[in-house]
């Protein structure tokens, strides 16, 4: 199959239209065989709960050619989990992770041709959600739900690329609840986190890094990833919090920091701690890593990159990363799916 005419080592991290998306509907208790559609628009009842009381969740994983032209995807059962533990925890209908995985290979495979070619730096994101699609008007769930999987070539999330980024601390607005649904990945969190973010733009910087909402003195996440340090004795820190999504980036990063002599600590992580850190990341599938290369805390500003390079560890665990992901190196742990053509 000949690839989608696109210009792929400049893509952007934006929409660009595919052939295919994949719809399953949740009625009477069970999901139906779902359909593969052309159409990018969703019919939705106007009194779906999804609009009015935020029953929605998603996910977020990319696909890779790999050298000898088979697509993967990467630790795609964890991210079948943790949708099942979001649509749980917001009383919908849990996707079972067999449906999970065959949707989503069912919907690269109809849109291979969009699947970035080996070594340009893009990748096929794959975006899964699950909608209430029933209609309530009182505060109660849905009894009809949508599952859809939508898929886009894409290039880094942020700009900058696998270049150090300035973040600003964020202590006047708060990204999720203590004991509320920041561990799982519903749009409302994000929403939470537009306007800071947008606000922290506009001074220059590339994004918020959020603290604690309870008693704003612990690190809690950038806004559209997890944080992590790397400390002067050689441990790989990374906040520990009920309000954090867990990252499936960063659990994999916990594992590569041991391979390369790190410590791996996940624990709460006060916010004076980053004037003791030589090196700073966020992470997630979106960004992978993205080095941190300064971060501002009132008057204050703590500077781990003077030439404008990322460190090592940043550079090492990166490395290693993708090269997994995209098939490069070997997988010791499991986490490379191939998806088999149809």
């Amino acid at each position: 199959m000949s690839k989608a005419d696109l210009d792929w080592p400049n893509l952007d991290f934006g929409y660009h239209k595919t052939d295919y998306n994949i719809r399953h509907i949740w009625r009477d208790g069970a999901w139906d065989e779902g359909v593969l559609t052309s159409d990018e628009t969703i019919p939705l009842h106007i009194a779906a709960t999804c609009l009015h009381y935020g029953q929605e969740c998603f996910e977020g994983l990319k696909a890779y050619e790999t050298k000898s032209g088979d697509v993967v995807v990467f630790r795609i059962d964890e991210n079948a989990k943790r949708m099942i533990r979001s649509c749980q925890r917001l009383h919908m209908a849990p996707v079972p992770e067999e449906l999970f995985i065959q949707a989503v290979f069912r919907v690269v495979n109809a849109n291979r041709k969009y699947v970035p070619p080996h070594g340009t730096g893009a990748s096929l994101y794959t975006r899964p959600l699950v909608l209430g699609a029933g209609p309530r008007i009182g505060v109660r769930p849905a009894e009809e739900y949508l599952f859809l999987v939508l898929v886009t070539p894409v290039g880094p999330y942020f700009k900058t690329g696998f270049k150090p980024m300035a973040l600003k601390i964020e202590d006047k607005y708060d990204r999720a609840a203590p004991c509320g649904v920041g561990h799982i990945k519903v749009g409302g969190n994000y929403a939470a986190g537009l306007h800071p973010s947008l606000l922290a733009r506009q001074e220059g910087y590339a994004d918020a890094l959020f603290l604690d909402a309870k008693e704003k003195k612990y690190i809690d996440e950038c806004a559209p990833a997890n944080f992590f340090g790397i400390t002067k004795d050689g441990r790989y820190v990374t906040p520990e919090s009920e309000s954090i999504l867990p990252s499936i980036t960063n659990k994999s990063l916990v594992t590569l920091a041991e391979e390369l002599g790190l410590r791996p600590e996940r624990r709460p992580m006060p916010v004076e701690e980053i004037f003791d850190l030589v090196e700073a990341g966020c992470c997630g599938t979106a960004a992978v890593i993205t080095p941190v290369g300064s971060i501002t805390y009132g008057d204050r500003k703590v500077v781990y990159s003077k030439d404008g390079k990322p460190g090592r560890y940043c550079v090492a665990l990166y490395e290693r990363l993708t090269a997994i992901q995209v098939g490069d190196a070997p997988d010791p742990y499991g986490w490379v799916h191939v998806i088999p053509p149809e």
